[in-house]
């Protein structure tokens, strides 16, 4: 092979390599808004939603079904706080107003703010399951040894297929930075919303 064809195919060769790199990048860059289209479309990500209380009141009751509703709770490995749900699980008519509460716990001396992050299984309930009040709205703040109880206010939409009797509500408690009193960033606000 002389020099110029050598060159030639080194050429060919990086401006393959190149466009590979484009693709990848733009791939990446996209992940992110096509992850949300697709679990939009799908119903997985266990995403819920929020609705305002007037909202859930006005919903029609289906009084002649009943859904299981089941909570979960976990803790990351670097939060030091108990966590879990004062009940395990509640029966629930669609479209009925329903509240529970978890209890929380900071196991320090030391003040400790801590962001819930919401699971719905199976995935397909995740867009007839909604909130009206929830912990996981904004970021929890626990003083030394501080317990309290959290409150979460949910109706299950009545447009919930027929074929799902038992949803699974989980949350995560992950460490956060705490808020100055009277502030929220509100990039951080509209990350909460996307994921909640």
């Amino acid at each position: 092979m002389s020099a110029a064809e050598q060159a030639a195919a080194n050429r060919k060769v990086v401006k393959r390599l190149t466009i590979a790199a484009v693709a990848m990048f733009g791939f990446g860059f996209a992940l992110v808004p096509l992850y949300d289209v697709f679990c939009d479309i799908t119903g997985i990500n266990g995403k819920t939603g929020r609705i305002e209380l007037e909202a859930a009141l006005g919903q029609t009751v289906d009084e002649d079904r009943m859904v299981t509703v089941e909570f979960l709770a976990t803790v990351s490995s670097d939060l030091p706080w108990e966590f879990k749900p004062m009940v395990k699980k509640v029966k629930v008519h669609p479209g009925e107003v329903t509240e529970v509460h978890y209890y929380a716990m900071n196991k320090t001396g030391n003040q400790i703010a801590g962001q819930a992050v919401p699971s719905l299984a199976p995935g397909l309930a995740a867009k007839y399951f909604n909130k009206t009040e929830c912990f996981c709205f904004t970021r929890q703040s626990l003083g030394p040894g501080e317990g309290k109880q959290m409150p979460l206010r949910f109706v299950v939409d009545p447009a919930l297929p027929d074929e799902v009797h038992r949803v699974s509500l989980s949350y995560t408690f992950y460490q956060a930075e705490p808020v100055a009193a009277g502030k929220e960033d509100s990039s951080d606000s509209a990350q909460l919303d996307s994921i909640l």
